[in-house]
């Protein structure tokens, strides 16, 4: 696995800048986690509320997504996510729709010669492209309607090699009027999703020693960043740090130097999860330490889909083992904080 974990020092105007440049193309799992923590504050579940509902249409040509009217409405007035639905990125055709209008496809040799459209063989497919990667920008000026580029997507995407899938949509607008998702796609079967958001109070929680400006962390003193990723790993696993001998799953423990807390919140949101609702929840999550708190830090992991054919900004996400790709950041009381990235085998090192 690739990783890389920076200190930053944060301020409100620098989120928006620093998403698109982190944003997977939609996020799996959030999980956030605060020590010293029984009860949430009521902010922080509204926020949580507003994470907003997505949707899953059943046997979308994707040629709808390259019409004209689909663009003007959505991708022009705002962020469009998709995201094709129950497809293996090693396997089947799978496609994307990014925010800032790109559509991805990622097709196997026999359907890019079908199609006919330009694009370049993924870079994980071997000495012998078995793998394509089609990139289609529906906000370039000469993408109109009546331009020749529009007209021969639509046929090949329409007539010489149509291409269904199920697909996960969400759209993000700033409060422009007109059409909704779920009525511009009525004529299809379409069905509102909501996260599936769970809460867990982990009781006597060991906890390492984090010092905000020590990266390496120092014996007896506070524990790395390394340290840090693998315990959060273990804890949002549910696996038991006891060290027990008689383990038959891990004897994995807490590093040290550490701490025991009475109790820790933990909050997990699964679902088709846009960037600017992560956002929303991580300036949220700075504000918890406008008043005094006992915790010194707390932590939000986000997990982008597996089988997604791009992770970081337009870099091609391949699948290798795991599919791993995800980012963790760790807030200090201070409003320091640490952001470390990884991914797997198959994909480019984060930005």
């Amino acid at each position: 696995m690739q990783w890389s974990t920076a200190p930053l020092f944060w301020t409100p105007q620098c989120w928006e800048v620093q998403f698109w440049q982190l944003a997977l193309v939609s996020l799996t799992v959030v999980s956030f986690l605060i020590p010293e923590c029984a009860l949430l504050p009521e902010v922080l579940k509204s926020t949580i509320a507003d994470i907003g509902e997505y949707y899953l249409v059943r046997n979308l040509s994707i040629h709808e997504l390259v019409a004209h009217e689909f663009i003007d409405a959505f991708v022009k007035k705002g962020s469009c996510y998709a995201l094709t639905y129950n497809t293996k990125i090693d396997q089947d055709n799978t496609a994307a729709l990014l925010p800032n209008g790109k559509l991805i496809l990622s097709v196997d040799k026999d359907t890019y010669e079908e199609l006919g459209l330009q694009g370049r063989p993924s870079r994980y497919s071997g000495k012998k492209a078995m793998r394509y990667i089609i990139t289609i920008d529906l906000t370039d000026a000469g993408f109109h309607p009546e331009s020749k580029k529009h007209n021969r997507v639509l046929w090949a995407l329409k007539e010489k090699k149509p291409l269904e899938f199920d697909f996960l949509l969400a759209w993000y607008n700033t409060g422009a009027e007109g059409s909704t998702l779920m009525s511009y796609f009525s004529k299809n079967q379409i069905q509102a999703l909501k996260p599936k958001i769970t809460f867990s109070t982990l009781r006597d929680l060991q906890c390492p020693v984090l010092q905000s400006n020590d990266l390496q962390g120092k014996p007896e003193e506070s524990c790395s960043t390394e340290e840090l990723f693998e315990w959060l790993g273990a804890v949002l696993n549910q696996v038991s740090l006891d060290n027990n001998s008689s383990s038959f799953l891990s004897t994995y423990c807490c590093p040290e130097p550490n701490t025991v807390v009475e109790k820790a919140f933990l909050c997990t949101i699964t679902g088709f999860i846009i960037p600017e609702k992560i956002i929303q929840l991580l300036e949220q999550l700075c504000c918890y330490f406008g008043e005094p708190k006992l915790a010194y830090w707390l932590t939000l992991t986000v997990h982008g889909f597996a089988d997604s054919p791009v992770s970081w900004r337009e870099s091609e996400h391949g699948f290798h083992k795991g599919g791993e790709n995800l980012y963790n950041f760790v807030i200090f009381r201070n409003l320091d904080y640490w952001l470390q990235m990884a991914v797997g085998a198959h994909d480019d090192c984060p930005p």
